[in-house]
């Protein structure tokens, strides 16, 4: 739940604080800023309860209020952006304007009630802490909240904290946090701070009892609140206990002291590690259910491993079974591990359910349609992209997912999710109104953030439904007939928020599509991706030069589309798929690209043409893909002298003269080479111009007569690949490898296989 309100708080932070260089596109009318701040400071309560509270806070109640939270947060999200793009269509080009967003009272009345109830929920389980406080009995009380990490222990004592109404009981309120490896110095003196203020250099110099002693007289017989977070055993009480003697009462036991004092400690206690009973009741009440087995099994490994939390389980799941027939239990069961989920990995697995049924999901793909969405949470000193293979890692781990590929470097290349859990994900991303898939017709009314369509034909009485749409993505075969009117019917649509657009086609058409100036125009699009088929950026009609600054990739284009003012409204451009409808006769500069570092060019078959001839490459490039292309001589030694270039992959290109002769000091950054279906007779190469090659990839390279020895003599090279070539070409490839182990290097492998 969390992941829905993270998209509004983006909102009203953007809101609050355009950030567009030195000219913002509008200024916030100063009588609603009050409104927007309020809701902006309720969205992170809420959210950061939601994500700090561990989801074993379970039941209808709560999932009544989740849906309320989800409700009111896609309403404001949707009102607010709805009407800041209709400003900003409405206002003139490079002008600011004022923003009157519409009133969200109703929604912040949504989120106070929904942080009410949270909290009843929460204090329901922990003996009303905030009644306890509000009864201004003469003893002290100490009473303990305990429970397993990340139950929300501390986000509930900090909400009572600083709630008004119980600061209003209390002459003085302090928090220290104990922690495992605590110093009772440090605990006194901090104490004291939040008693007395700043510490004096006296103050300092005193000794632990001196310390206790002072901190119990400044206490007088005032009423105080004080709060130790994080507490692992009995002895850091214990030691305050026979310090300061503000505490004269064994924990849980109850001493009159004649003033108005309170305590509350919160306690992160070692529980008992036995769980053999539970465990029984667990198997057992899983019903025979191999996969309900396999997923609470993976549930109950990532979880902390206390009495606590299988008792949990194992209630919930007896609560299953005395509920439900046998065979209606399954989807319950499953249901479990995603009620359990991080608020961060929720988003993640409900994405899943838009692939279809049985399909190889490229870990690469999935990563990048997750940073796109936004699904990520960023995570100290690692990138977005580290930060996604942790997750995945995690539902693998969970049960929830399965690793179908992995590379020969030891990484995931595919995963696949289980037709039962991916079921499950259907049905709750339908709940949650998360994803519409369109793979059969879906009853309702809802406009979801997320449309996936298996066949552009499934796109039926959706489009009425999509202008609240962030992303679409399509999988299965398309035709011309069927995507050119789709396209055209985006005009129709306010896709202004629109950041993915991912069609993709079973078979390459050699028909042309265009892409419509509505889709040249909305800024926020980060990926644009036509896979099987190519597209013409028409831009002779759009009224406004309008800069994708966000876009960061776009294939597969038709290179006549690609012109000088289009590639000037993509400055950003991190991935380029260019595709050769037409003889070029004039220049197509790809330097302007400063941060291109993926390039895949593709011809027609056997079309011999002059594209790479007429490309500019700029020197960011890293990866460089050439399909069916034309290679000239001087092609070649301008793509060797590109600086950083680390990837070539060359299938099903046609070179002028059958070979292949790189200069000295070409190709020098070059890691992986990968050729396949060339009409490559000699090759030429060695160690100085391929000075740091890591792994050779040959595939069915039927003219190719051998692989050239100096190959060997390449002190980084680490895999040669050879599928389907001369037998004199495998020879070679054994020859090196032999003649490497003669000189003491069995570090090169050598494969062979048949594709």
């Amino acid at each position: 739940m969390a992941y829905n309100l993270e998209f509004l708080v983006q909102i009203l932070e953007q809101l609050l604080d355009p950030d567009h260089d030195d000219q913002p596109f509008w200024i916030l009318d100063p009588n609603k800023k009050p409104q927007i701040e309020s809701l902006l400071k309720k969205a992170r309560f809420l959210k950061d309860f939601l994500e700090t509270s561990s989801s074993a806070l379970t039941g209808d109640r709560l999932q009544r209020v989740e849906s309320r939270i989800r409700d009111a947060a896609y309403y404001a999200e949707d009102v607010l952006e709805s009407h800041l793009v209709k400003q900003l269509l409405s206002s003139q080009e490079g002008q600011s304007f004022t923003s009157f967003p519409p009133d969200l009272e109703e929604v912040i009345e949504d989120f106070d009630y929904a942080k009410e109830e949270m909290m009843a929920i929460v204090e329901g389980r922990e003996m009303h802490p905030k009644h306890r406080l509000m009864r201004r009995q003469p003893n002290l009380d100490v009473f303990v909240i305990v429970g397993m990490g990340g139950i929300g222990k501390t986000t509930l004592a900090r909400n009572l904290y600083d709630d008004p109404s119980v600061i209003s009981q209390f002459d003085i309120r302090a928090w220290v946090t104990i922690s495992q490896d605590y110093s009772l110095r440090e605990i006194l003196l901090s104490l004291l701070h939040c008693v007395i203020g700043k510490h004096t250099r006296e103050l300092l110099e005193k000794k632990n009892e001196e310390l206790g002693s002072y901190l119990l007289e400044h206490l007088g017989r005032r009423r105080y609140l004080i709060v130790l977070d994080d507490i692992w055993d009995i002895k850091p009480w214990d030691d305050l206990r026979d310090t300061s003697g503000i505490i004269k009462t064994e924990v849980g036991s109850l001493s009159p002291l004649g003033i108005k004092t309170w305590l509350i400690t919160l306690a992160q206690r070692n529980l008992p590690s036995s769980v053999g009973v539970n465990g029984r009741k667990i198997v057992k009440n899983c019903g025979g259910h191999p996969m309900a087995f396999h997923v609470i099994s993976g549930l109950l490994s990532q979880a902390d491993r206390t009495q606590v939390f299988w008792e949990q389980v194992a209630e919930d799941l007896s609560l299953i079974a005395a509920a439900k027939a046998k065979d209606e239990q399954l989807f319950d069961i499953l249901s479990l591990n995603y009620n359990y989920l991080p608020y961060h990995l929720k988003p993640c697995f409900l994405y899943m359910s838009a692939f279809p049924e049985d399909y190889e999901i490229h870990a690469s793909r999935l990563i990048k349609l997750w940073v796109a969405e936004g699904f990520l949470q960023p995570i100290l000193g690692k990138s977005l992209e580290e930060a996604a293979e942790m997750y995945l890692k995690d539902l693998v781990d969970r049960n929830l997912i399965i690793i179908q590929q992995q590379r020969h470097q030891g990484n995931v290349k595919s995963y696949r999710i289980h037709d039962l859990l991916r079921d499950l994900c259907l049905r709750k991303a339908y709940e949650e109104n998360f994803l519409l898939l369109k793979e059969r017709y879906i009853p309702g009314d809802g406009c979801s953030r997320h449309v996936c369509a298996h066949g552009i034909r499934d796109i039926d009485r959706s489009l009425n439904q999509m202008s609240l749409t962030r992303s679409f993505l399509s999988i299965d075969d398309v035709s011309q007939e069927i995507l050119s009117p789709l396209i055209s019917a985006f005009r129709l649509l306010r896709l202004w928020n629109l950041q993915i657009l991912i069609v993709e086609a079973i078979a390459f058409s050699s028909g042309l599509h265009v892409v419509m100036p509505e889709i040249l125009n909305i800024t926020q699009l980060r990926h644009i991706k036509f896979k099987g088929i190519y597209v013409w950026y028409d831009d002779k009609y759009r009224e406004h030069f309008v800069v994708q600054d966000q876009l960061q990739s776009l294939s597969t284009i038709a290179v006549s589309g690609l012109t000088d003012r289009v590639l000037q409204t993509v400055p950003n451009l991190g991935k380029l798929g260019i595709f050769c409808d037409e003889e070029l006769d004039h220049v197509k500069d790809l330097s302007r690209l400063h941060k291109l570092h993926t390039l895949s060019c593709r011809s027609p078959r056997y079309h011999t043409d002059n594209l790479l001839s007429n490309l500019i490459f700029p020197y960011s490039l890293k990866k460089l893909s050439l399909h069916d292309c034309g290679i000239r001589d001087p092609d070649m030694s301008r793509i060797g002298n590109l600086p950083n270039l680390q990837i070539l992959k060359l299938r099903g290109c046609e070179f002028e003269h059958r070979k292949w002769e790189p200069d000295e000091g070409e190709f020098c950054q070059l890691k992986c080479l990968i050729m396949e279906k060339l009409n490559l007779e000699f090759w030429a190469a060695d160690d100085i111009c391929f000075p740091i090659l890591e792994d050779l990839v040959i595939r069915h390279c039927s003219h190719l007569i051998e692989i050239p020895p100096g190959i060997g003599d390449i002190p980084t090279l680490e895999v040669i690949e050879v599928h389907e070539c001369n037998p004199s070409v495998v020879d070679s490839a054994r020859m090196i490898q032999e003649e490497q182990r003669s000189f003491g290097n069995d570090g090169l492998e050598v494969r062979f296989g048949t594709l």
